[in-house]
């Protein structure tokens, strides 16, 4: 079954908890615009066989729909971890490639003008990336995301000048 987290009289989760109560061997797949770590790991709590978001191909979700593979693991955004990860891994996941970029240069101590010319890109574009790297990691400023990314080691250490 695939269900739409974001239902207009109510929540596909509780849906999903009824449906999962009715029928404890239903293969339910939960879809969402949103990527969002907390309601993936609220439809894994829920028993709920995968997460997956309109953004994914759609291959994906066929594959998914036929059973084709694996979904016991959370995916979102096309990303798939482990249902016991720990909170910063699925929040960290949350990142775009161009966003951990940008947070591995916020890393070393670059400014927006700097970062802006490694990536070749404007100080606007730097900008929205920061803003959105603030609000995916829940911190409040630039200090506050290059001290969490260090301390939980989010970054892999590959190079954002390879775009």
């Amino acid at each position: 079954m695939l269900i739409d987290i974001g239902l207009p009289d109510q929540s596909g989760l509780l849906v999903g908890r009824t449906i999962r109560a009715l029928l404890p061997d239903a293969r339910i797949l939960a879809l969402s615009a949103l990527r969002d770590s907390r309601v993936a790991e609220e439809a894994a709590r829920l028993g709920f066989s995968g997460y997956l978001t309109k953004h994914v191909p759609i291959s994906r979700v066929v594959g998914a729909l036929r059973g084709e593979m694996d979904l016991r693991p959370v995916a979102t955004n096309g990303v798939t971890y482990k249902r016991n990860g720990n909170r910063m891994d699925l929040i960290a996941e949350q990142l775009t490639n161009r966003e951990r970029d940008v947070l591995r240069l916020l890393v070393e101590g670059l400014p927006g003008e700097a970062i802006a010319r490694r990536l070749n890109v404007s100080t606007n574009t730097v900008r929205t990336h920061v803003q959105n790297i603030l609000s995916k990691l829940q911190v409040h400023s630039r200090l506050e995301a290059a001290t969490l990314a260090v301390r939980h080691r989010l970054l892999d250490g590959g190079d954002p000048s390879r775009n």
